[in-house]
This record gives C-alpha cells, sequence and structure tokens, in this order.
C-alpha cells in the first residue's frame, strides 16, 4: 500500500540508481490490460534541522507509445550538453575552486541578480 492507501501495481522489473540524495527508481508495471509501461521516480533525501528527514518523490509515467520520441528527445539532449561542456561536472560542489559568477542566457556577464523561483511539490499520483 502506498501513503495514500491505494494499492501500488506490482513491478515487472526494476533498476535503481543512486545518486548523492537523489535516488531513481526505474519500474516497469503492468496496465490492467497487461501491456508494461515505464515509471521513473525520483526520490530526494531532506535533513531537518533536529536530524529528522523526510524524502520528496517525483513520478514519470512513461507509455511504449511515447518511447520512441522520448528516448530521442533525451539521447539529443544528452548529446547537446555533452558536445557544448564535456562530461566533466562543472558546479560549486564538486569543485571547490569553482567561481561563482552571473551569466545572461546568451553567456555574456550580467550584473542582475540571479532569482529562483519556488515550485509547488506535486504528487502526479493523485491525477
Amino acid at each position: 500500500m502506498s501513503d495514500k492507501g491505494f494499492a501500488e501495481k506490482d513491478e515487472i522489473f526494476s533498476k535503481v540508481l543512486r545518486a548523492g540524495r537523489r535516488t531513481y527508481f526505474f519500474d516497469v508495471r503492468a496496465t490492467k490490460a497487461g501491456d508494461y509501461y515505464l515509471t521513473i521516480t525520483e526520490s530526494k533525501k531532506f535533513t531537518h534541522d533536529d536530524g529528522s528527514y523526510h524524502y520528496k518523490k517525483h513520478k514519470i509515467y512513461l507509455y511504449k507509445e511515447d518511447f520512441n520520441a522520448f528516448k530521442d528527445n533525451l539521447t539529443e539532449m544528452i548529446d547537446f550538453i555533452i558536445d557544448e561542456k564535456g562530461e566533466e561536472v562543472i558546479s560549486e560542489r564538486h569543485q571547490k575552486d569553482f567561481k561563482k559568477e552571473n551569466f545572461s542566457q546568451n553567456g555574456e556577464d550580467s550584473n542582475e541578480e540571479v532569482t529562483t523561483e519556488k515550485f509547488t511539490d506535486i504528487d502526479f499520483d493523485d491525477i
């Protein structure tokens, strides 16, 4: 049973990818008609000041009719990133001597303050 009282469908085939505070679950599940689809779940651990923690989960449902387009777009995006920035990770977290600079979207220096938008956590199991 899931947190919301709905029975989880049995996984036919599963793989787990642990990546720091994030864990990705790839699960093949069956539809009521007996066909297969894929769920990709990102689970991220958040620790509170008191040492307690909770997980936020985001889930994507991917059906067979979308596999080829999804795969093509994912491959194109990955290839673009590798071609533009290489495979080396560039971030404050991974490089101690990384200097944060503000750049506009066209790559030029920007003196504007960088802002981030707040997003609402959506549970797609409710849809």
